[in-house]
């Protein structure tokens, strides 16, 4: 089984790299990296401007099976990026995250409960990795209101939560909540009291949820056809 996924995520690079190729504007992209895990594209390399970059993570999230795109690319007002990994326990998601928690580890740089905000300043981080830790939250809308607050206009919050229906979701008793992708439906629509998010990218399998969010700090929501398109 094990063998088979490994399969889909090479064909998986494959059909990415080749969609890619086809945009003239993305041809050009500098140093180009790319690799596949679980569904999940990684991108690192140089884009020229913001318009470059939000065409690269479009094309590569229309590609069939693809979960989530984790762009960590870099531009000419973004070297090198800002990145944060809350409630990333003994494993961070990139190097060069900077790791948060409540509890001190190896990877932890910053001490910070959840459920009382982020000690960071507002619109300073390019990606908050968000990986099997909201369903731990008690207070997650204020959690979610705050990440809103540190992403820059761009930033990206990358999540992968527990899908309702896995007995994964409901046998750990530190779990707190469920998800499905219809969840981070409520931070993308304009709601009293919740700072929305533009979903990039909402999907799920057997086991996991997936939302790549951006903040909408005009504070509009997601058009109807961002609605449309992510919770079907």
């Amino acid at each position: 089984m094990e063998r088979t996924e490994v399969r889909k995520d090479r064909a998986m690079e494959s059909d990415v790299l080749e969609t890619i190729s086809a945009h003239t504007r993305l041809r050009r992209i500098a140093d180009l990296g790319l690799w596949v895990d679980g569904g999940v594209v990684h991108l690192r390399g140089l884009v020229e401007n913001a318009s470059e970059q939000a065409l690269l993570r479009r094309v590569v999230a229309l590609v069939r099976g693809v979960y989530a795109v984790w762009d960590l690319v870099e531009r000419p007002d973004r070297r090198p990026l800002r990145i944060a990994d809350i409630g990333c326990g003994n494993h961070k998601q990139v190097e060069e995250g900077i790791g948060v928690d409540r509890l001190f580890c190896g990877p932890v740089e910053v001490i910070a409960d959840l459920e009382e905000g982020l000690p960071f300043a507002d619109c300073s981080l390019d990606h908050i990795f968000a990986v099997h830790v909201l369903e731990h939250v008690v207070n997650l809308v204020p959690l979610m209101n705050d990440i809103h607050r540190v992403l820059r206009e761009d930033g990206v919050l990358h999540v992968m939560a527990p899908y309702w229906r896995h007995s994964v979701a409901v046998a750990d008793p530190t779990h707190v909540r469920f998800f499905a992708p219809e969840t981070f439906r409520v931070f993308c629509e304009r709601r009293e009291g919740v700072r929305p998010y533009r979903p990039l990218i909402v999907s799920y399998n057997s086991d996991t949820v997936f939302a790549d969010l951006s903040p909408d700090k005009l504070g509009a929501g997601a058009s109807d056809a961002e609605i449309v398109r992510c919770f079907p």
